[in-house]
């Protein structure tokens, strides 16, 4: 019997985002005793209408703002954790004039570099036919 993966990877970023979604949905609990209090003070407007004007209707508590920043604070150093700055080696000789073609110039050295070492010591040597 195979088990069932519950994550199933990266399909599309649509997919990604709606799993964060989850997840951090998953994460919150929601406050009884808030909910009630909100309900209680908005009366009617609790459940709107559509002509109903909720503009400046709600004003979230110091506790939820805190909540909030420290779940952003969370989530960003786990963002931070996954990603990891390439070291610049100011020692390596430049032959590239942008990222894109230091990127290209370093996949055509590690397919060809052992079929082109020869003529690249001869050229640094000046003795190339």
């Amino acid at each position: 019997m195979k088990k069932n993966n519950p994550d199933p990877g990266f399909s599309d970023y649509d997919q990604a985002t709606y799993r964060q979604y989850q997840r951090l949905t998953d994460q919150m609990r929601p406050n009884a005793d808030e909910y009630q209090h909100q309900k209680q003070m908005l009366g009617d407007a609790f459940y709107p209408t559509a002509d109903t004007m909720l503009h400046g209707s709600h004003k979230p508590t110091k506790e939820a703002v805190d909540r909030m920043v420290n779940d952003l604070d969370v989530q960003s150093s786990r963002r931070k954790a996954y990603s990891r700055r390439r070291t610049y080696n100011p020692d390596v000789d430049i032959d590239f004039i942008n990222e894109r073609n230091m990127r290209f110039n370093k996949k055509i050295e590690r397919y060809y570099g052992k079929y082109t070492a020869e003529i690249k010591q001869n050229l640094e040597r000046g003795t190339a036919v």
